[in-house]
């Protein structure tokens, strides 16, 4: 949605996957100081391609938007240096390639989750809904419980901080699924399609680096009017 020049994205500021997965590792060590799940968390989105969820749509996977995890666990086990650090440290790649395995880590909604809480309380400032002084004390409020099934998770101590979370949630989902979001990411993942077709782009290259896709869709004049 930043490459669009609606309203509503025009004016945000940049968020990078790897701000947002250092801090989904930060709060899980921070809740749990377990170094397995907090490695798990660090590297849950090392998949993701350019675009992020615009793959997703590409994929058809546009309501659950997992399409883009299915690569985890091989670009850990093809990282000679992530391999060796975890080798190192004495953490099997089978305990960090899939963070679903810890519910401090991922949860479904609507219960909290340290990945969806990370990208909530970012989005919650960036879009104005609320200042970073509210989602500090947000934070500040949570704590780790146990849910009814008695796995761990996530919770608020106060009441009140639980709904002024859920509704700044709600906020944000609103953006989530506006005709905006929602037409930018099926457009751009119809032109990253087009792109494929013509062989502008290879499947590889959408594991390479925004900038670099960028220059070869404007390398091809019917893919540059497009984009």
């Amino acid at each position: 949605c930043e490459y669009t020049s609606f309203p509503l994205f025009a004016q945000l500021k940049p968020y990078s996957r790897l701000a947002h997965s250092i801090g989904v590792g930060q709060i899980v060590w921070h809740h749990t100081g377990d170094r397995v799940q907090a490695v798990s968390a660090l590297l849950h989105d090392i998949a993701t391609p350019v675009f992020a969820h615009v793959i997703d749509f590409l994929r058809g996977d546009y309501l659950r938007q997992e399409a883009t995890e299915d690569l985890t666990r091989t670009i850990i086990e093809q990282s000679a240096p992530i391999s060796a650090i975890l080798s190192d440290e004495g953490i099997a790649i089978d305990e960090v390639a899939d963070y679903h395995l810890y519910p401090i880590a991922d949860n479904d909604t609507p219960r909290l989750s340290a990945d969806r809480l990370e990208y909530t309380l970012g989005n919650m400032v960036n879009f104005g809904f609320a200042t970073a002084a509210t989602a500090q004390s947000l934070y500040d409020d949570l704590t780790v419980g146990y849910a009814e099934q008695g796995t761990r998770e996530l919770t608020f101590r106060s009441a009140d901080k639980a709904r002024q979370f859920a509704w700044l949630s709600l906020k944000c989902s609103e953006v989530y699924v506006c005709d905006a979001d929602r037409y930018a990411m099926q457009r751009l993942a119809e032109v990253v399609r087009e792109a494929i077709r013509v062989g502008v782009l290879r499947p590889t290259d959408l594991y390479t680096d925004e900038p670099t896709v960028i220059a070869k869709l404007q390398q091809h004049p019917d893919i540059r009017h497009q984009w």
